[in-house]
């Protein structure tokens, strides 16, 4: 069980639903921005850090676009003949 704030839980749910497509700074920005208070560009950067220290022992990787944004990369599927 991961132990995630609220907003990394927010970032990995636009994350979630987008996974495998770029997701821009912008679009989380908007996205956390319903929270009624203004988040920078640096302050995702840091929630995505936190994310990923808590994501990444589990095989669940985040790459970052530079300049562009973040994308949940796919799960490599397993070989068919994996026991």
């Amino acid at each position: 069980m991961l132990d995630l704030s609220a907003r990394e839980l927010e970032l990995l749910e636009v994350l979630l639903l987008r996974t495998g497509r770029l997701v821009s700074k912008e679009q989380l920005v908007d996205h956390l921005c319903g929270w009624g208070e203004e988040v920078s560009n640096n302050a995702i950067e840091v929630y995505m850090h936190r994310l990923r220290k808590k994501i990444e022992p589990s095989g669940v990787r985040i790459a970052t676009i530079r300049g562009l944004g973040y994308c949940l990369e796919k799960p490599a599927a397993a070989p068919a003949n994996a026991a």
